[in-house]
């Protein structure tokens, strides 16, 4: 049993991961699905009776059934791994990225997933929290609809399928992640 466990929660190489997403984007393909996270989001809302008053959610939400299927199995997924599979060490980063990181301002990096100097309730009520969760939430909820879609939509599925948009999406991604990391967060994160 120990075995097992040691094989699930230790990272899959990317000669096993990068096929297996390849053939699930073929998979979608040939039955005319597209994967996308957020497009779920217009599918809760359609559920829920949105598409009586809103034009956008009025769709037959029985058909995606399946990427919500996705969804809940990404975050029932999550959970097990996070609390059943996971060793409990800190997260393994380069020496440089400690150090950076400590220049911001944050306290041990690398010892939860995200850094909850930041991402806590408690932070919430506090500048940098309010800039943080409500502001980015806000700006990558908007981004995610006025791109017509998320990351992993345009990313894997938009370029399997040699969409163009999601060639332009993809490169503001870059661009956007890189403007804020080396312009943005030296600003925002000492404060």
């Amino acid at each position: 049993m120990n075995n097992i466990i040691e094989i699930v929660s230790s990272p899959w190489p990317w000669w096993i991961a990068g096929p297996a997403i390849a053939l699930l984007m073929f998979a979608l393909i040939y039955f005319g699905n597209s994967f996308g996270f957020s497009a779920n989001f217009r599918t809760i809302c359609s559920m829920f009776g949105a598409g009586k008053s809103c034009d956008f959610f009025d769709f037959d939400w029985k058909k995606q059934t399946w990427n919500l299927v996705f969804a809940i199995g990404a975050i029932l997924g999550g959970f097990i791994a996070s609390q059943y599979l996971s060793s409990g060490d800190a997260i393994a980063l380069s020496e440089k990225t400690i150090t950076e990181l400590q220049g911001y301002g944050l306290e041990n990096p690398g010892a939860d997933i995200v850094p909850m100097s930041i991402f806590s309730f408690e932070s919430l009520f506090t500048l940098k929290g309010l800039i943080f969760i409500v502001l980015g939430g806000f700006c990558v909820g908007f981004g995610t609809r006025y791109a017509g879609g998320c990351t992993s939509g345009h990313a894997i599925s938009g370029l399997s399928d040699l969409q163009p948009a999601s060639l332009i999406a993809v490169i503001g991604f870059f661009i956007g992640g890189l403007t804020i990391t080396y312009f943005i967060l030296p600003l925002i994160l000492p404060a």
